[in-house]
C-alpha cells in the first residue's frame, strides 16, 4: 500500500439536504461540501458507531494501493465528475473520497478499489466502461479516526486498532475487509481529518 493513500484521497459545518431525509447537520470535516448522511449511534474509546443510510458513489477497480494505480484511479473519477459522462454534465465533488481494500486471502489475491461519493443519486452513465455507479446499503459501520498527514503505516496501524478495539467490545465485524477515508486537501496541513471503516456484517 502506497505511502501517499490518504493524501491520494484527499485530492478529491453546514446543513446538508437529500430528498430521501431532512436536513442534516454534517459535520465539521466536511468543511460545508456534501458527505454521506449517518447518524451516531454510541461513542466508544477510540471508535465511533455509525448508521449510514443508503449512499450512491461512482466506483472504479484499481490493479494495488501503490501510488500510481491510486491516482490513476482517483483522476477517472475526477474526470467523470468535471463531465467526462454521457450528458458531458459537470458534478460537484463531494467527500470523502474512498479507497475500499479487501485482504488477500489463501483463495485469492487482493482487491482494491476507489470511490467518490453521489449527492444526486440521478446521475450520469460513465463513458469510461471501468468506471461504474454502486450503491452501498444503509447499515452500521465501525469508525477510527486519526489526525496529520496520513501515510500507508499510520492507516494500516488504525486499522489494526479498530479491530482490536472491536474484538474487546464484543463487536462483530467484516474481518478481511476496510476502507480508508480522505476528507481534506493535501494543502490542508492543519486540522486534517482522517478514517479508517470497518462494516458489520
Amino acid at each position: 500500500m502506497a505511502r501517499t493513500l490518504l493524501s491520494i484521497l484527499c485530492l478529491l459545518v453546514g446543513l446538508v439536504c437529500f430528498p430521501s431525509t431532512e436536513c442534516w447537520e454534517a459535520p465539521w470535516f466536511c468543511h460545508g461540501i456534501e458527505c454521506p448522511v449517518y447518524t451516531v449511534v454510541q461513542q466508544y474509546e477510540g471508535f465511533e458507531e455509525r448508521s449510514y443510510e443508503v449512499s450512491h458513489w461512482i466506483t472504479t477497480d484499481v490493479a494495488s494501493t501503490s501510488n500510481s494505480d491510486l491516482t490513476d484511479g482517483f483522476w477517472k473519477l475526477y474526470y467523470f465528475n468535471q463531465g467526462q459522462n454521457s450528458e458531458n454534465k459537470e458534478i460537484a465533488m463531494t467527500r470523502p473520497v474512498v479507497v475500499s481494500v479487501k485482504e488477500a486471502d489463501g483463495m485469492g489475491e487482493q482487491q482494491v478499489s476507489i470511490s467518490v461519493f453521489q449527492s444526486d443519486v440521478d446521475i450520469p452513465e460513465p463513458n469510461d466502461n471501468t468506471i461504474r455507479k454502486t450503491v452501498i446499503l444503509g447499515g452500521t459501520v465501525y469508525v477510527r479516526s486519526f489526525s496529520g498527514v496520513a501515510s500507508d503505516e499510520d492507516a494500516l496501524e488504525n486499522v489494526q486498532q479498530l479491530r482490536m478495539d472491536l474484538r474487546a467490545a464484543g463487536k462483530v465485524f467484516v474481518e478481511n475487509r476496510f476502507d480508508a477515508a480522505g476528507y481534506d486537501a493535501p494543502w490542508d496541513l492543519i486540522n486534517r481529518h482522517n478514517e479508517v471503516w470497518v462494516r458489520a456484517p
